[in-house]
């Protein structure tokens, strides 16, 4: 059974960091896209940042600058550090991922359970 399994969320005052992580888990073949989401309460869920199998990234202008999105393929892991924490960052972080299995090239959309991520002023 596939699935994505996200930690590293918490709380922190404003002005800090927090490293979230995702681990993918099954009988993967191959990885594709990565993302991460955030969804604050009251509010449709919004793309944060994504980075592909080569590595290229792009990120949601609100954090541009703060945050940095990571994979290390060999762990099957995407990576969101995040720094200058600010109190519109607390939502839940979703980590989001396009998976193959059994061989073939054909992708699925995973989505993990999300961590919570708290900011105080």
């Amino acid at each position: 059974q596939v699935q994505l399994v996200e930690s590293g969320g918490g709380l922190v005052q404003a002005g800090g960091s927090l490293r979230l992580s995702c681990a993918a888990s099954g009988s993967i073949f191959s990885i594709n896209v990565m993302s991460w989401y955030r969804q604050a309460p009251g509010q449709q869920r919004e793309l944060v940042a994504v980075i592909t199998s080569g590595g290229s990234t792009n990120y949601a202008d609100s954090v541009k600058g703060r945050f940095t999105i990571s994979r290390d393929n060999a762990k099957r892991t995407v990576y969101l550090q995040m720094n200058s924490l600010k109190p519109e960052d607390t939502a839940v972080y979703h980590c989001y991922a396009q998976l193959s299995t059994g061989g073939s090239r054909v992708y699925t959309a995973y989505w993990g359970q999300g961590t919570q991520v708290t900011v105080s002023s």
